[in-house]
This record gives structure tokens, sequence and C-alpha cells, in this order.
């Protein structure tokens, strides 16, 4: 009995043997690093998790910023007094239109915010039919990475399809009822002096900085989702940013 015990043992102890070969020689010829755990990425999933980054990014900011004050009481993307008619807001004041230019530069914040209630579909739209091919660059590209490429590649599309939108709001909370007034003041000291007129594009100047407004937005959105977990509010979004740094 007990030599057949020791047999048994003996036997034992020779597969065992043999299998640790077997593993360690597997093991051997995987390449250094490699990994049996994590799924990899393809380009498309890579792009699709992109595109859904930026469409809850767009989703959350227009939420943000088409509400009373979105863009007003933002400092981050307020629209301040047009730059290049900085003059006529200095002689307006001057001339005893401080109040004109309070309420103008509210009611040209309120046209950014009415027309943002447009934008959602118009940003969906351009992020569906925006063609990516190297996804993996842009991932890696780190912080604010996808809005760039959102931004370099539809930019002229968004001006394009939003300004319509612009000048319906534009009209909707009568802007140019706060402009007039002060630019035809500044325009008939001009006449007097011999100064140049102004009567800048509103509709030109809330359309790109609300725009601007949004894609800034966007990218604080994207850079929550590269940051934080919990923001990754999709299979495919935990999937491709929770590759990052891996």
């Amino acid at each position: 009995m007990k030599k057949i015990i020791k047999n048994v043992f003996l036997a034992s102890t020779v597969i065992s043997l043999s299998a640790c070969d077997v593993l360690q020689e597997v093991a051997s010829s995987l390449p250094t690093g490699t990994t049996t755990t994590t799924p990899s990425l393809t380009n498309s999933e890579v792009i699709s998790g992109l595109k859904e980054a930026l469409n809850v990014g767009i989703k959350n900011s227009v939420s943000r910023t088409s509400i009373t004050d979105g863009f007003l009481k933002n400092d981050a993307i307020r629209l301040p007094f047009p730059q290049d008619a900085l003059k006529v807001k200095q002689k307006a004041i001057e001339l005893g239109l401080s109040g004109q230019v309070e309420k103008f530069e509210t009611t040209l914040n309120r046209a950014a915010e009415d027309a943002t209630k447009t934008a959602l579909p118009i940003f969906v739209d351009a992020i569906t039919n925006m063609s990516i091919q190297d996804g993996f660059k842009i991932l890696n590209g780190g912080e604010g990475a996808a809005t760039k490429f959102l931004k370099d590649n539809t930019t002229s599309k968004l001006v394009a399809a939003f300004s319509p939108k612009v000048a319906e709001s534009i009209s909707r909370v009568k802007l140019t009822d706060y402009w007039n007034p002060i630019i035809n003041k500044y325009n008939s000291v001009m006449t007097i002096t011999g100064g140049e007129k102004m009567n800048p594009d509103l509709n030109a100047y809330v359309t790109e900085r609300a725009i601007a407004g949004l894609f800034k937005l966007v990218e604080d959105e994207e850079n929550k989702i590269r940051k934080d977990p919990a923001a990754r509010v999709s299979d495919i979004l935990q999937k491709v940013f929770g590759s990052i740094g891996k």
C-alpha cells in the first residue's frame, strides 16, 4: 500500500512540474507588457467614444447656456461690449447713456442665450457627420483634443447654420432697440467732429461669441470625461476613456 501511495505521489509531482514548465513556456512566448485582462480598442470604437463625449458635452453645454443668465452670469463666456466698438461705449457713457450701455450688454447676452436653444441639433449634426481617420491620435492628444478637432473641422459650417438663428434671437429680444440709440448718438457726434462712424455687425458678433462660448464649455465637459470616471455616462465612454493611461 505504501508503495502505491509513493508511486501516486511521484506521478502527481511529475505532472505538476510538467504543467509549470508549459505555463512558463507560454508566458515566455508572450511579448513584454502583454495583458489578457483589458480588451483592445478598435479605431472605430475610439471614434464612437470621441463623438459620444462631444455629444454629451454639447448637450450639457446647451442646457447650461440656453437659460436666463446662462451667458450673462458666466464670466468665462459672457459677451462683453463689442471690442471694435469700445470707443462707442466710452463716448456713450460720456454722453450720459450708461443705462443704455448696461441694457445693451445684458440684451446682447440674452440674444446668445436665446439662440443657443436651437443650437443642439446643429452641433449634433456636425458631430455625427464629422470625419475622423485617426481616433487614437485625438484620444491620446490630451485635454481638449476632441473639441479642438470639432472646432477646426466644423466652425465655418456651424456659423452658416447658426447665424440665421441668431438673427431671429436678436429680433426677438429686441437687441437693436438698445443698440440703435447708442450708435445713433455716437454717429451724430462723429458727424460734427468728422470722426469715423461705426455700425458693427451684431449678428456676426453674437454668432461668433456664442459658438466660441459653447466650444469652451464642450472642452470643459470633454476634460471632465477624461479625468473623472463618474462623468463617463455610457459603456463606450467608460471603455474608450478608461483606456487612457493603461
